[in-house]
C-alpha cells in the first residue's frame, strides 16, 4: 500500500463547476483549477520522470530533431510499468470527471502519455487528436495534467476556441503542415485562441476534435505533463482510415475490432455513474 496523507486525494469526487459541461461543449476544452493538490502532483511526478528517463528514445541533439521530435519526448502507458503511476492514471476523481464532461455513463482507458517538453524545445504544431484514433464516435476527452507550474514560455498548451466544430484539417497528421495550414485558417475563420499558463495542480480537459498546440519551451527547466485519453465506455471502433489510426487499434486496442467495443486488458471502465449510485 501506499503511504498517503489527507493532502494526496485521486479519487474523491472533484466539485465539477455546473458550467463545466457547457463550456466543453461550446468551446472543445475546459480548464480546471486546482484538480489535484500540489503535495499530490508532488508525490506521484518524480515516479513519473523517472519512467520518463529510462523509457525515452529520443537521444538525438535538437538541431537533428525534425518538428515533432523537437515538440516533446512521448512515452506511452506509463502505467504498465510502474504500480504508483496506475494508481494515477486509474484515479477515479479525474475519471468522473471525463465522463461528467462528456455527458456519458463511464469512460474506460485508451492510454497515458508523458509528454516532457525539454528546454530549448521547440512548438507542438496545431493538430487534432482523433486524427489518430479509431473511433465511430466524438466521445472521446484528453485530461492534460502540467506536473509543475506551467505559464506561457515553459510550452503550456494552448487551444483554438470552438474548433472542434471545425472540419477542416482533420485529415492532417501533426507537423509543419498542420502548423501552417491550421495557423492561417483558423485565423481566417475567426477562431481566438486560449494561450493561458496553468498553476500547479490545475487541468485541462479537451475534446479529441478540438485542435490545440504548444510554444516553445523558453526555460531551463522541462515542461513535464501527464496525460490520460479517455473514452466513452461504450464507444464503437471504426475502421481505420490511415496507417496511425492502424497502429494505434493494434497497439493500444489489441485484438479489438473495427464494429466491437475495446473492451481489452489494455482499455479497462475507469468509472462508471450507474456503478457509483
Amino acid at each position: 500500500m501506499t503511504d498517503r496523507t489527507d493532502t494526496i486525494d485521486i479519487d474523491s469526487a472533484y466539485p465539477l463547476p455546473d458550467h463545466a459541461a457547457t463550456r466543453l461543449a461550446e468551446d472543445g476544452y475546459v480548464r480546471l483549477p486546482a484538480v489535484l493538490t500540489a503535495e499530490t502532483v508532488a508525490h506521484y511526478e518524480p515516479t513519473i520522470t523517472g519512467q520518463v528517463i529510462d523509457r525515452n528514445l529520443m537521444h538525438l541533439p535538437m538541431d537533428q530533431r525534425d518538428t515533432y521530435s523537437r515538440a516533446f519526448l512521448q512515452v506511452t502507458n506509463l502505467w504498465q510499468h510502474d504500480d504508483l503511476v496506475r494508481e494515477l492514471v486509474f484515479s477515479r476523481r479525474l475519471a468522473r470527471i471525463a465522463a461528467t464532461l462528456l455527458g456519458v455513463d463511464g469512460v474506460r482507458l485508451y492510454h497515458d502519455q508523458a509528454l516532457y517538453k525539454e528546454p530549448g524545445g521547440g512548438i507542438t504544431p496545431w493538430h487534432a487528436d482523433q486524427y489518430y484514433w479509431p473511433f465511430a464516435s466524438d466521445r472521446t476527452i484528453t485530461v492534460w495534467l502540467p506536473l509543475q507550474d506551467t505559464p506561457t514560455r515553459l510550452g503550456a498548451l494552448e487551444f483554438a476556441r470552438a474548433s472542434h466544430r471545425l472540419d477542416l484539417g482533420r485529415n492532417l497528421p501533426i507537423g509543419d503542415e498542420s502548423e501552417r495550414m491550421l495557423q492561417d485558417e483558423l485565423a481566417a475563420r475567426g477562431f481566438t485562441t486560449d494561450t493561458a499558463g496553468y498553476a500547479l495542480g490545475d487541468a485541462s480537459y479537451h475534446l479529441g476534435w478540438t485542435f490545440h498546440r504548444a510554444g516553445p519551451n523558453r526555460s531551463t527547466i522541462p515542461r513535464r505533463v501527464m496525460t490520460i485519453i479517455y473514452v466513452d465506455a461504450d464507444i464503437a471502433i471504426s475502421e481505420p482510415v490511415n496507417d496511425p489510426q492502424r497502429n494505434d487499434l493494434a497497439t493500444f486496442m489489441p485484438g479489438a475490432r473495427a464494429g466491437g467495443v475495446p473492451d481489452t486488458p489494455l482499455n479497462p471502465v475507469l468509472y462508471r455513474h450507474s456503478a457509483a449510485a
